[in-house]
């Protein structure tokens, strides 16, 4: 089995790209950050705030890149490609 060592950059990039992709698809179907926010379970929107921007180590999760494919009508892939 290879092992890879990932740096905390390389993992940093990989956040916001998704952050970045999260952000992207949710403008291009008019869906606010509290919109998308309330439809992922979140009762506040600075949760979807930081984690598309990656701020304070905020991140969306597994669960949540589900949701937010499903409620933006998207494939989940599309989310982490680049």
């Amino acid at each position: 089995m290879n092992t890879t060592n990932f740096s905390n950059e390389e993992i940093e990039v990989f956040y916001k790209r998704i952050g970045d992709n999260v952000r992207k698809y949710r403008k291009e179907k008019n869906f606010t950050q509290m919109q998308l926010a309330l439809a992922i379970g979140h009762n506040s929107v600075g949760y979807v705030a930081k984690a598309e921007l990656y701020k304070y180590g905020k991140h969306f999760n597994l669960e949540q890149l589900y949701k937010i494919s499903k409620v933006l009508d998207i494939k989940l892939s599309m989310l982490i490609d680049d």
